[in-house]
This record gives structure tokens, C-alpha cells and sequence, in this order.
């Protein structure tokens, strides 16, 4: 049995954890609450202000997933998977290095010119070397992601996988991320397409039926 033991949203610059608000900011661009909510988390991370707008989305959202929750006193690095998905791939972060072309290059911007970079940042972050993988498609595909997942989650060799949604365009932004383990922690939840699909439109303050 795989179990989906933990899950956070980022949505309309607000972050939840288990369906619950953590910190909400709608003063200021969107680049304004990715930094007032990285401050106002008390993170330690100076990497975070030279990433782009999705990397930062998706370490945002896997500090909550794993809010006091250590992988690597649990697993070996090899043993936690990292499986996203998204709608515009980097397009966002292209555009903006595209602009920055017209009078100097940004090398900053380019390093994050490719889609599968936030799964990079998650990984150092957290010391994650197993099967990784990123789609794009037009909308959270519920299906695919489940049975990849599945079909990840069958190997001997991987104990742990994060899994979900990053995606943003402009200031549009929509991130959903779980986590699945084999073991069953508190509040675990079968992993199933329907279970994601009601975790994926959870509003605010939600609850879950198992």
C-alpha cells in the first residue's frame, strides 16, 4: 500500500499546509510574497533570492510539505523520488531572460531557462538522489502523475516520492505537492487518482475525506 502522507498548495499568494494557511501576502507583485513568505518562514537559505520565480514556488512548497520532517533520517537519498509536472514548462522564466537580451544577457536568468531546474533546487535542498522526472502537459494531469508515482513507488529501491504541480506564467501561479511513502504516517490517505484529485481542488481550510 503507498500512502499519501503529507500535502501543500500555494495559491492567490498564499501558502497552506495540510489544507490549513500558513502565510498569506497580496500587497506587491508576485515576487514580492515570494520573498515576504520565504522572510516571514524565518528559512535560512541565501541561495533562494538568485532563483527564479518557479524554483522558488517549488522550494516554497516542499519546505511545507516537509515542515519538521527530515527525508534523510528516514531514507537514504536514493531512496526519495521527485516526480513534477507543469503547464509552461520555463516559458516564464525564457521571456524574462528574452527581455533581459535586449540590452545584457542575464546569466542568472539563463541557468534557469529549462523546466526540470526547480526539481534541481528541491534536490540539493534536500538531498535527494533517486528517480526523478518532470511532464509538461495543459493541466494537472491526476492520472499520469498517479500511476507514474505507482509505477515509481514499486521499486525496492525508492521508499519516499514528492510529487505534484508547479506552475506559474506572469503572476499567475498554482502549486500542489504531496508526499507518498509506503510506511503510514498520521492523517495518511490512500494514494489514489480520486484522493488526488480532491486533494489538487482543495479550497481554503478544507477538509479531506479519506
Amino acid at each position: 500500500m503507498i500512502y499519501i502522507n503529507r500535502f501543500a498548495h500555494i495559491r492567490n499568494r498564499a501558502v497552506f499546509r495540510m489544507g490549513e494557511l500558513v502565510c498569506r501576502d497580496i500587497r506587491g507583485s508576485l515576487d514580492d510574497f515570494l520573498i515576504s513568505a520565504f522572510e516571514g518562514l524565518g528559512i535560512n537559505y541565501p541561495k533562494y533570492y538568485k532563483m527564479d520565480a518557479s524554483s522558488k514556488l517549488g522550494f516554497l512548497g516542499t519546505e511545507m510539505l516537509l515542515n519538521n520532517l527530515r527525508l534523510e533520517d528516514d531514507y537514504k537519498p536514493e531512496e526519495v523520488a521527485l516526480i513534477l509536472s507543469n503547464a509552461h514548462g520555463s516559458l516564464d522564466t525564457d521571456l524574462r531572460f528574452f527581455e533581459s537580451t535586449k540590452t545584457m544577457a542575464s546569466p542568472a536568468l539563463f541557468v534557469y531557462t529549462l523546466p526540470n531546474i526547480v526539481a534541481g533546487e528541491i534536490c540539493i535542498r534536500n538531498n535527494i538522489k533517486g528517480e526523478n522526472a518532470f511532464f509538461v502537459s495543459p493541466r494537472f494531469d491526476v492520472k499520469q502523475m498517479h500511476d507514474y508515482v505507482e509505477m515509481v513507488m514499486t521499486s525496492d529501491k525508492t521508499k519516499a516520492c514528492i510529487a505534484g504541480w508547479v506552475d506559474v506564467m506572469g503572476s499567475q501561479h498554482d502549486v500542489f505537492l504531496y508526499l507518498t511513502e509506503k510506511k503510514k504516517r498520521e492523517n495518511a490517505l490512500e494514494h489514489t487518482a480520486v484522493q488526488l484529485q480532491k486533494l489538487y481542488q482543495l479550497k481554503e481550510y478544507g477538509t479531506v475525506d479519506s
